[in-house]
């Protein structure tokens, strides 16, 4: 007696369905993460000595009279009282509505469009560059007696370094002394090697990690001695089964490295003194200009949110365990 007859079509449709429900639900958590980090970010400013005030007058060396400062205060509506300042601040969120930069004098959306590229640029060589190494030391050391060794000592010691020490160094010896690159910039794809680098190197040792953990397991599994009895070479099995498994953890870290390297670049960018939001950040909390730290900071989670919007699709479509049931 035979089985029912299962459409072709239906495993299609139920992955596409799980994508679904899994981004429906980021979509929820997105929501609530965007709501408390705007939150926190107003909390964070009222709670950080300094008055917004001084900002929009033009800095400290402008030296306001009382009656200035009195009617700037009623103009911003920061004479009302700190609920009634936190209702109205959602509600312009809400809206969409990012106010005007206290320290620059122009739409914040204005200042986000300006200085977001340079800073996804930089994100996304890091993001790809830490992948290159990553899997580059994964796949020519995992299971190779010392080299694997040595590998796994160099990733851990590349994983515990700070980015911005890392930046300096890089600075000092490959612009300055070697002079093989700009030390300042955005001019060209050149000036963006070492900023890169800088970040992409301790990601790498952690996506390394995690991968090579991974990667040693799936070497264990019984479909990799099936595909050696069938006659695979060392290195089919490692990229055509082993790899594809060993990918998730590295996929699951990514999602929380492209919102980590957002943060981090406000470092990175102030060493190097490059265009982008991480030098704003720095800037706009020195001056505290509310409005700015708040659209960057919002900016910086809808990065996160895509991330782990797009991480989870990624692991539907690469783990081949993550398949709707069939009935």
């Amino acid at each position: 007696m035979t089985g029912p007859i299962v459409s072709p079509e239906r495993p299609a449709r139920g992955r596409i369905c799980l994508l679904a429900r899994r981004a429906a639900l980021r979509v929820g958590g997105g929501v609530l993460v965007l709501f408390a980090a705007a939150t926190l970010t107003f909390a964070a400013l009222h709670l950080t000595p300094g008055d917004p005030v001084t900002a929009i007058l033009g800095g400290p060396s402008a030296d306001p009279t009382p009656e200035t400062i009195a009617a700037a205060r009623r103009e911003y509506g920061l004479d009302r009282p700190l609920p009634v300042q936190y209702g109205l601040y959602i509600a312009r969120l809400a809206q969409g509505n990012l106010g005007q930069s206290f320290s620059q004098h122009m739409p914040v959306l204005a200042v986000l469009r300006t200085q977001a590229p340079p800073t996804l640029e930089l994100m996304l060589a890091a993001l790809a560059l830490a992948w290159i190494l990553a899997l580059a030391s994964v796949l020519l050391t995992a299971r190779r007696g010392p080299a694997g060794a040595v590998a796994s000592v160099i990733e851990t010691i590349g994983a515990g370094l700070p980015q911005f020490w890392l930046g300096i160094l890089l600075l000092w010896a490959l612009a300055f002394e070697l002079r093989l690159f700009p030390p300042a910039g955005n001019a060209g794809p050149l000036s963006l090697v070492l900023p890169a680098l800088s970040l992409a190197i301790p990601l790498g040792g952690f996506i390394a990690q995690v991968t090579r953990e991974s990667f040693d397991l799936a070497l264990d599994q019984p479909f990799i001695l099936s595909a050696r009895a069938r006659g695979l070479g060392d290195r089919a099995v490692r990229l055509r089964h082993a790899l594809r498994h060993a990918l998730l953890p590295g996929i699951s870290l990514s999602a929380w490295a492209i919102g980590a390297l957002v943060g981090n670049a406000v470092p990175i960018e102030t060493i190097f003194s490059r265009k982008g939001l991480g030098r704003e950040l720095f800037l706009a909390v020195a001056t505290h200009d509310m409005p700015l730290v708040t659209g960057i900071v919002l900016f910086i989670a809808v990065i996160y949110i895509l991330a782990g919007l797009a991480a989870d699709t990624l692991y539907v479509l690469v783990d081949p365990r993550m398949k709707a049931p069939r009935s």
